[in-house]
């Protein structure tokens, strides 16, 4: 498979591949059953590592080529994302503006602690619903002021940002064969619309699963076909081949809503850590591998399942 990102600008921010690991003894655990496997992108070593490393490699690019000289993006409080948009500017000499859903920490900890580090000038709002407006805003002052602002959507859930997954997909193929399942936590779409997008120009029957965080079903899989549909033009590949990748989100495991542990996801972050030492976070990959042990029955035909482990242990300090 060629690699059709590419030609796709990016700034080295971190080292790949990351590993691809056996996971015996939580497969022991389940009962046996296909060979579990794990792509570790909790071990990137930028900034605590993480999903948001890889598409930030090619936004900062963007960014950069635009001649921007501060990002600004959104999240919340204890947002990955916010975290690796401020680490890249602070690598690349930029300034950045995190626009927090929230109240401001008494005591910042975890990701809120290190944006404070990194000197990231953090702005706060009531809820979900100012923050468009409110980097909008962020923007339009920078403007004024002499300043070139780029604006990253959250999560960096574009067609851009999708593009390194589709990029992390060759990345999988050198190492393993194609596998029969990916399941991952899903949450702004872009991961998974880069996995789907990947798996469908290898030409590979992989289904790729994604473990929703806090969407219901239907509206994060129409975000994610969107996102898909955005590659065409990126990539210059057919669009009518993007429009076949199968888009699979599972909304079960939400729980009370986003941010909130459930006993599932309790459970999963003490089993991953007791039988193969590895740590998960309780917002995003907890409930992701909550799916995983769940559903692991679901798949009796499949000879290789991956957990794409998206990173964000920062979250269990916070």
């Amino acid at each position: 498979m060629p690699d059709v990102t590419a030609a796709l600008p990016s700034v080295p921010l971190a080292d790949y591949p990351t590993p691809v690991e056996e996971l015996p003894r939580l497969r022991e655990a389940l009962g046996g059953g296909p060979r579990l496997l794990i792509k570790r992108d909790d071990t990137i070593g930028f900034a605590f590592g993480g999903n948001k490393v890889r598409k930030m490699r090619l936004v900062a690019a963007d960014a950069l080529g635009q001649g921007a000289d501060t990002l600004i993006t959104t999240g919340g409080i204890q947002s990955n994302h916010a975290r690796v948009t401020a680490a890249a500017a602070a690598k690349l000499g930029m300034h950045c503006v995190l626009v927090a859903n929230g109240s401001p920490p008494e005591r910042p900890t975890a990701n809120a602690l290190l944006d404070a580090l990194l000197g990231a000038d953090v702005r706060y709002v009531a809820d979900r619903t100012e923050r468009a407006a409110a980097m909008d805003a962020a923007a339009d002052d920078l403007r004024a002021q002499g300043r070139r602002p780029y604006v990253i959507p959250i999560g960096a859930s574009t067609p851009l940002g999708a593009a390194a997954f589709v990029r992390a997909v060759h990345e999988l193929l050198t190492q393993i064969d194609p596998p029969d399942v990916i399941i991952h936590s899903t949450s702004s779409g872009g991961t998974q619309a880069g996995l789907a997008a990947g798996c469908t120009l290898a030409g590979l029957p992989t289904r790729v699963i994604g473990i929703s965080a806090d969407e219901k079903s239907a509206d994060l899989a129409r975000e994610i076909r969107s996102i898909i549909s955005g590659l065409s033009p990126l990539l210059g590949v057919d669009p009518g081949l993007l429009a076949s990748a199968t888009v699979e989100v599972d909304d079960r495991f939400v729980g009370q809503g986003y941010g909130v542990p459930t006993t599932e996801s309790r459970a999963a972050i003490e089993r991953m850590a007791r039988t193969e030492a590895i740590f998960l976070d309780p917002t995003y990959t907890a409930k992701a591998a909550a799916g995983l042990m769940t559903r692991w029955r679901d798949f009796p035909d499949a000879r290789t399942v991956v957990f794409w482990h998206t990173g964000g242990q920062v979250g269990l300090f916070a």
